[in-house]
């Protein structure tokens, strides 16, 4: 039986498209096998987020290469969909498999096969960095991903490697064109799923034993936009899956939260009350330069209108330290605004410049001291904040849906989370896998 090995970088639906990629394979009869093993074939589905992201790519691509000299490497994903050129040349890639083609994976494997030629230069030595002449066929899937009427990619994945939580991919693409984000040119236009396809992924999920559905999208607010339906409506039409008890919601945009959506949302009970809200920054001034389409002002309603519709939910967020031309008093005004939502948590993100955006051209471009020293100062005031939000449960009754077994200090324990996604140790010797129980909280900080 031929091996495979599967590595995804970056998003949560990159992961979704690595575990529909992974089970394409398994029904193709490759057995899957961890990265640091030596396999037939590996699969490394890039990021492209950050030049950082981009040099990571490569690095994987290069190790699977050198893990097996003689093994099949396909690159997919947002690295080869923003640098197809790169990746074309680069002789550690056999495969090249941008957005929107991931579902060809096996075909495009079986075409390298078959005009596959013995591999006449090896490069097990050479540095990452080192861009060489392909030797043998190259097999390369990639469309213009920005072009109008693209559709969606239709996936999908019935047995994800997770037990008790499930990502569900609905919508890809967006058009929002922040100005330091490449993904409009990695992932093209705003697409939606079908609202059938994703209800018949939800149930078969359901038949699985997934008690929770996690959904996602790379601009999860736009859902339906192009076919003449909201987010809204999706969710409703999950709430009605049987054998699904939870739906948590991926990272939305501001935009999306009124009172109507959230008066809607309070009124379904498998609706987990954990929000990611993107902000990026609480400064309106380096809002404006990343082109965000809000205000903090604005922002903080939506936050109110949260807690007016539920008792204590937990809002978690994104925030981009060191933006080009971000002074101190714009980093203090984020400091501050940060401290007057109260989140449960804070992303972190030093800015890293991006070739290709419209920041990566701005001037005032900060070292990466100053970044590095801002991101510090703003996870210790997340940690304060989680910690606070944490400790509101304590001793409270909760609702608990368990994953997997821990042990410290030779006790063992079950490990899972709350709908607000607070992580619950509960003292037992017995399994709980994917069971949903209630009990007292007491905070655990690690």
């Amino acid at each position: 039986m031929k091996r495979a090995a599967l590595h995804s970088l970056g998003c949560k639906v990159n992961s979704y498209e690595t575990e529909a990629m992974r089970q394409s394979l398994e029904e193709a009869g490759y057995e899957i096998v961890p990265f640091h093993e030596e396999a037939d074939l590996y699969v490394i589905n890039t990021c492209s987020v950050t030049n950082i992201a981009d040099r990571k790519s490569r690095q994987m691509i290069h190790r699977a290469r050198k893990q097996n000299p003689d093994a099949i490497v396909a690159a997919a994903g947002c690295y080869v969909q923003t640098s197809e050129d790169q990746a074309v040349r680069d002789a550690a890639i056999d495969i090249v498999i941008g957005n929107d083609r991931k579902k060809e994976l096996v075909a495009a494997v079986e075409e390298f096969e078959r005009c596959r030629r013995p591999r006449k230069l090896s490069v097990q030595e050479t540095p990452e960095h080192e861009i060489r002449e392909p030797s043998g066929q190259k097999v390369v899937f990639v469309d213009d991903i920005s072009r109008p009427g693209q559709p969606y990619e239709e996936m999908r994945v019935s047995r994800p490697a997770e037990h008790t939580r499930a990502f569900l991919k609905v919508q890809d693409g967006c058009n929002q064109f922040c100005s330091y984000c490449i993904i409009p040119y990695a992932r093209g236009r705003v697409r939606s799923r079908r609202t059938e396809d994703v209800r018949a992924e939800a149930e078969e999920l359901a038949e699985n034993g997934f008690q929770e559905i996690v959904l996602t999208g790379i601009h999860l607010s736009s859902y339906g936009t192009d076919l003449g339906c909201t987010l809204l409506d999706l969710i409703r039409e999950l709430h009605e899956v049987e054998g699904i008890r939870r739906i948590r919601l991926g990272s939305l945009e501001p935009g999306i939260i009124t009172e109507d959506f959230v008066r809607a949302l309070a009124s379904m009970n498998k609706i987990c009350p954990h929000f990611h809200l993107s902000l990026q920054s609480g400064s309106d001034t380096v809002l404006k330069r990343m082109n965000r389409k809000y205000t903090t002002e604005e922002y903080f309603h939506k936050c109110g209108l949260l807690r007016k519709y539920y008792e204590h939910p937990a809002l978690t967020t994104d925030i981009i330290v060191g933006f080009p031309g971000e002074t101190e008093e714009e980093f203090a005004a984020t400091c501050a605004f940060a401290r007057k939502v109260s989140f449960y948590e804070i992303h972190v993100f030093q800015y890293s410049r991006r070739e290709g955006t419209a920041a990566a051209r701005m001037s005032g471009q900060l070292p990466q001291r100053v970044k590095a020293e801002r991101s510090r100062i703003l996870l210790d005031i997340s940690k304060e904040m989680k910690e606070r939000f944490v400790s509101w449960y304590a001793g409270r009754p909760v609702e608990v849906l368990f994953e997997e077994p821990v042990t410290e200090n030779g006790e063992k324990f079950y490990e899972g989370f709350t709908p607000e996604y607070v992580k619950v140790r509960f003292r037992t010797e017995e399994s709980l896998r994917n069971r949903i129980m209630v009990v007292e909280f007491f905070p655990h900080f690690v």
